[in-house]
């Protein structure tokens, strides 16, 4: 049975798991702070649930791969979609800064600079 590890907690799953079920289930979220509430739900239209993973997985879908092709994922090498992923083995999950999770902390504790706000604009 692969185990997971994430945010200092180690959750057992069966293997074929969807990432971000997982994690729901184990009552974390693959999400940064309003995210929890304003994403698609697992259907990788939104990126919200963006992790680095470091382990057995599958291989990016095709509803995961074009997610990532646009900002502000685009470019940022080693995300995957939480709820595209499937665990196939034992896995390290790293969630990263900002709305998207698309941003990792520089050396000096800041976070990197984006292109890309870290909400979404509001339409109103």
């Amino acid at each position: 049975m692969p185990t997971v590890y994430y945010r200092g907690e180690r959750i057992e799953c069966e293997r074929g798991a969807i990432l971000r079920d997982v994690l729901l289930e184990a009552g974390l979220s693959p999400h940064n702070g309003m995210a929890d509430t304003l994403n698609c739900g697992g259907h990788a239209t939104c990126g919200t649930c963006a992790v680095r993973v470091e382990g057995d997985v599958s291989e990016p879908t095709a509803a995961e791969r074009r997610r990532l092709s646009v900002p502000p994922l685009r470019g940022r090498e080693g995300l995957r979609l939480a709820c595209q992923t499937e665990v196939r083995g034992d896995l390290e999950v790293r969630k990263g800064e900002g709305f998207w999770g698309q941003r990792e902390p520089s050396d000096d504790g800041r976070a990197e600079s984006d292109e890309q706000s870290d909400a979404p604009e509001s339409t109103g």
